[in-house]
């Protein structure tokens, strides 16, 4: 007989440097959708897949405090990758939170269906899904079958694929595509701009930006 989950956590995870309207707004589509008891936000500490984070942990957390303060879940900012000065891999982040939280929790990690184009090469994928949920949120027209997606992860995320009520009530395992979340922001556009001296307001909220520029931070 399967477990049924009577507590849900909704996970994104992320650099962050800094936090955009994309990253909250993709957090609120799941919230709405999957209707989570908390929403948990993971500030990556060392990624091995990206370099040279010019935001510190600290400033990061701050930004994400702001950007974050008031949605309609209970929010809490993880920071244990944070506190972990080695590499640091989704699969082994969601073993610990496992670990600690039980076997019966339903632990949902978010991501941009981007993710979807390179996930075959993150430290044990597919051992992801005996671990959480892994819900994807796409732009019109995305398709899993694109070209983009390699074929082994276009294959396991169409079999795994459940219905909200099934990711919420049940541990792990599923997936789900939300197609039609039309953000499309980039933190290095971003930086970027914050670097050019450009004010890109409309891609930040207005705490974060207002903490970037009092911190002095992406400058040239």
């Amino acid at each position: 007989m399967a477990r049924v989950s009577s507590r849900s956590i909704a996970i994104l995870g992320g650099s962050f440097d800094p936090v955009h309207r994309g990253h909250v707004a993709l957090a609120r589509h799941f919230v709405n959708l999957l209707q989570p008891d908390e929403l948990r936000i993971l500030p990556a500490g060392n990624p091995w897949q990206k370099h040279g984070l010019e935001a510190s942990g600290r400033q990061r957390v701050a930004m994400l405090q702001r950007a974050f303060d008031s949605e309609q879940v209970p929010v809490v900012i993880d920071q244990r990758e944070l506190q972990n000065d080695q590499p640091t891999y989704t699969i082994d982040t969601l073993r610990a939170m496992r670990a600690e939280l039980g076997p019966d929790v339903s632990l949902i990690f978010l991501m941009g269906a981007d993710q979807l184009q390179h996930l075959d090469s993150w430290q044990g994928w597919r051992e992801l899904f005996g671990l959480a949920h892994l819900c994807a949120a796409a732009r019109p027209g995305f398709a899993l079958t694109g070209r983009l997606v390699p074929a082994e992860v276009s294959r396991e995320f169409e079999r795994r694929a459940g219905t909200p009520t099934q990711i919420r009530t049940t541990p792990q395992g599923n997936t789900f595509l939300a197609p039609n979340l039309a953000v499309d922001i980039s933190a290095t556009d971003i930086r970027k701009a914050l670097h050019d001296g450009n004010n890109p307001a409309e891609l930040v909220p207005n705490p974060v930006l207002d903490y970037i520029e009092q911190h002095h931070l992406y400058k040239s």
